[in-house]
Parts: structure tokens; sequence; C-alpha cells
């Protein structure tokens, strides 16, 4: 019988699985849609994935590395206490890996690659959801791919990642810059990439912020006084701006050029950023729950 879209849709909305699982249990079920669902309520995969509603913001990041390439992986659990279980840590290095050797573009493309369990990502997801009682995702993933040297570095929290790519130097510089980045978060790598829309709105900020005596200076000085400040607040948004976290006499600029090296870019991952958590009131919830509130 054929698979048809319509079917996997079906499928997923009596299960609430994803798609890939959905059209793999109405191969094996010959597309008998009954016994596909029945199926899959005995794998358990059907239960894995009703936990996909429930927020997950907290987790870690996992980093593989090997010739010239290099990748993070952002994987997201509810909680820290699943964060550091010793099973989803196992999972997160399984998933950076599978990353790395299956060159992978998109977290999509990722679900779909092979670990050496035999098992795809994704499959093995759905397992660690049910092993750990958790919504477990893998939310994003950033590669950097060079001749030159890559700076690596996941904060021993496993929630800071950052990978440099850094053209000239040693190693050793590049993972400096990639501490650097994951200490200090600047947004932006060098002035010019900086948005335009970013200065001129805080060039209007500065100067609502100066008093009518300054305003009323000759342009040219005040113009050099709006220069003065612009010039500081990229510096404090940029990589080679800010003073180097190893050496707080010099600006990154000035260590990587030292060095006849360059910055091509970095690609920073803070666990969960962006996710909005949600914060329970479990006495307020009792009280409720009570009739006391």
């Amino acid at each position: 019988m054929e698979i048809t879209a319509s079917l996997v849709k079906e499928l997923r909305e009596r299960t609430g699985a994803g798609m890939m699982e959905c059209k793999r249990a109405l191969t094996e079920a010959n597309g008998d849609i009954d016994a596909a669902a029945e199926a899959m309520r005995k794998s358990g995969a059907a239960k894995a994935d009703k936990k996909a509603d429930r927020v997950a913001a907290e987790g870690r990041l996992g980093l593989a590395q090997k010739d010239g390439k290099a990748v993070l992986v952002e994987v997201n659990s509810e909680t820290d206490f699943v964060a550091n279980d010793s099973n989803f840590k196992s999972f997160v290095d399984a998933v950076a890996n599978a990353a790395l050797e299956s060159g992978a573009a998109d977290v999509e493309a990722l679900k779909a690659a092979a670990l050496p369990t035999g098992q795809t990502v994704e499959e093995a997801r759905a397992i660690a959801v049910q092993t750990l009682g958790e919504n477990i995702q893998i939310r994003r993933m950033v590669q950097v791919d060079t001749t030159g040297n890559i700076g690596a570095y996941v904060h021993t929290n496993g929630k800071v990642g950052v990978l440099v790519d850094l053209t000239g130097g040693t190693p050793e510089l590049a993972r400096g810059l990639a501490m650097h980045v994951a200490a200090m978060k600047p947004p932006h790598n060098k002035a010019g990439d900086v948005p335009a829309e970013f200065v001129e709105k805080e060039k209007e900020i500065e100067l609502a912020k100066m008093s009518e005596k300054d305003k009323s200076k000759p342009a040219d000085i005040l113009e050099k006084i709006i220069s003065g400040k612009l010039n500081k607040i990229v510096s404090d948004v940029t990589l080679y701006g800010q003073s180097y976290v190893l050496d707080g006499d010099k600006t990154v600029e000035q260590v990587v050029t030292a060095a006849k090296a360059d910055v091509v870019g970095f690609k920073l991952l803070i666990v969960g950023e962006g996710i909005e958590k949600v914060v329970e009131d479990y006495a307020a919830e009792v009280m409720k729950q009570a009739g006391l509130a």
C-alpha cells in the first residue's frame, strides 16, 4: 500500500509523534493505520512525543572536532537535573559526534543521521525521552569548516559554547579567543559588522543625553565628541574592540594583529537562549486547587 502524506498526517494527529516515526510505522504495518498506531503505543514512541509540547529550556551543548571541522549542538531538556544525568550527557556527546561524522547541514538532517548503535539520532532521542521522562529536543547546531585554526570551547557547565575560525596564529590563540567570546559574549566580530541602524540609534541617544551647552559647540567639535562616544560603544559590542580577557592591557585586535592572524568569524551558543521559560508557583497552584486562592 502506498504511504501517502495524508496518511502520515492522520497518524501524526492520532499519536502526536514525529513525521519520520509515523512514516516508518506505516511502512512496517503495510499502511494499516490502526496497526501502526498500536505498534507505536507499544514501542513508546507516541508516549514520548506527547511530551513534546512541554517547555525544554535547560540542557547542554555537545562539541565534536576533527580535521579542520568542528560542530556544536544544543540539546534541551526540561530540568537541570536531567541535563546533568550521565545518560543525557552521553546522548548529547553521541549527537555531536553524529553531526560531525555525517556532515549534516542542519538539525533536520542530523535527526536522520545514524549512530554507531544503528539507530538514527531521532530514534535515540525518543528512547531518551522514555528513559529520562522529560521532553528532550535537538534545537540548534553550528559548525566551522576551515583550513585555519579552530578555537573550540564549552564551559564546564555545558551551557555556553563557542567556535572560532582563525586564519594564522596558533591553536592556543584560537582557543583563548573562544574562551573570551564565551566570557564576554560580543554580538559582533569587527566594527564593520555592526549594523548601521544600531550606530545611528546610539548616535541619537548620545545626542539626546548631551546638555544644551555641549550641543551649542561648533559642529566639528560636536562631531568629535559624538564619534568618541560611538567608538567606545562599538568597541564594547565587538570582539576586536574588547579588552582581551587573557591580557587586559591589550584589545583583542592588538593581540590578533601581533600574531599576524585574523578572526574570520565565531559562533556562540547559549543553552535555552530565546526560549521563554515557564516559572511554576507550586504554592499558589496548591492554594488554588484547595480553593484557598
